[in-house]
């Protein structure tokens, strides 16, 4: 199966006429259910409350295929996002995360919550950033890595970032036991200000990953492997909003690779990725068409691509 580690939240969503709309969200939540939309075997790591937010988080991940085997359960509040649109539908978040169920999730717990049969691994986001949690995820990986695929989507936020060094000494651990990669131009932008992104994207590629996934909105995607950079354009859609755009994007590529019975092998096939990057960003042009981060049934893709 594929196993999706991180935070699961809710998005209070102001658009800037006075109205507060709650969305369920957090990078892993998505992502998992976007796996789970898409009719392949995925199961969400990570804490989630007895709260109503949580419940209905845990109502939402089951309703869409998404196995709980690995969730673990804790009386402290739901992790909320505050989501600010702009003028183009971009989000900006602030999170309220202290004494919260997302963070809490420890190394012993994450490990002893490992479901069998991992064939994909999903790691990133605030799953990388907010302690224990973030040790516990890298704990996963390191557990995990060299038999099952790993992918990781840094989807850095640097305003939830406390200390930078070690953020980015953690990272660079990770991403060197990871085999993909999905990064934007805004996370390289922070990781490497002094690089363009297409240079930082393809430094990555030296330290470990053998795929890269540079993502670059309404652009489209770079697919960076050892054969060279192949650009993905993105399919043209009305945005409504763009909150969960990336989460999709990473889910998608991963159900049209588990679907094929796919594995870190063929990661070094370039067709074959760009492939998978193409249906990837047909999900996330679905996702980004309605509000909040709700990713498309397999259904409404199928007729693109049979996944």
């Amino acid at each position: 199966m594929i196993l999706v580690g991180g935070e699961a939240l809710f998005d209070l969503v102001y658009d800037g006429d006075e109205n507060l709309q709650g969305h369920p969200g957090g990078a892993a939540f998505t992502t998992a259910r976007t796996i789970g939309r898409l009719g392949q075997p995925v199961a969400y790591l990570g804490r989630l409350s007895t709260d109503r937010f949580g419940i209905r988080l845990e109502r939402m991940l089951v309703a869409d295929g998404v196995r709980l085997d690995a969730v673990v359960r804790t009386d402290e509040p739901t992790t909320l996002a505050m989501a600010e649109l702009d003028e183009t539908g971009s989000a900006g978040y602030r999170f309220y995360e202290r004494a919260t169920s997302a963070p809490g999730l420890t190394p012993e717990a994450a490990l002893a919550a490992l479901p069998p049969a991992v064939a994909i691994l999903h790691v990133g986001t605030l799953g990388l950033t907010l302690e224990p949690m973030a040790t516990a995820l890298e704990a996963v990986v390191e557990e995990l890595s060299g038999h099952a695929l790993v992918m990781v989507d840094p989807n850095v936020r640097p305003w939830v970032i406390a200390d930078a060094e070690t953020y980015r000494s953690r990272l660079q651990r990770v991403l060197g036991r990871s085999d993909v990669v999905k990064v934007s131009e805004e996370d390289l932008a922070w990781l490497e200000p002094e690089r363009s992104a297409a240079d930082a994207a393809r430094m990555l590629l030296q330290g470990g990953p053998r795929v890269v996934l540079l993502t670059r909105g309404a652009e489209g995607v770079q697919v960076l492997t050892s054969a060279g950079d192949v650009p993905v354009p993105a399919p043209e859609v009305e945005v409504v909003d763009t909150i969960g755009a990336g989460d999709a994007f990473g889910g998608g590529f991963l159900a049209w690779w588990r679907a094929r019975g796919l594995g870190r092998e063929q990661l070094d096939d370039q067709s074959l990725v760009v492939a998978a990057a193409s249906f990837g960003a047909l999900v996330a042009a679905r996702t980004v068409a309605r509000a909040g981060a709700s990713p498309p049934y397999l259904h409404e893709v199928a007729p693109a691509d049979d996944v």
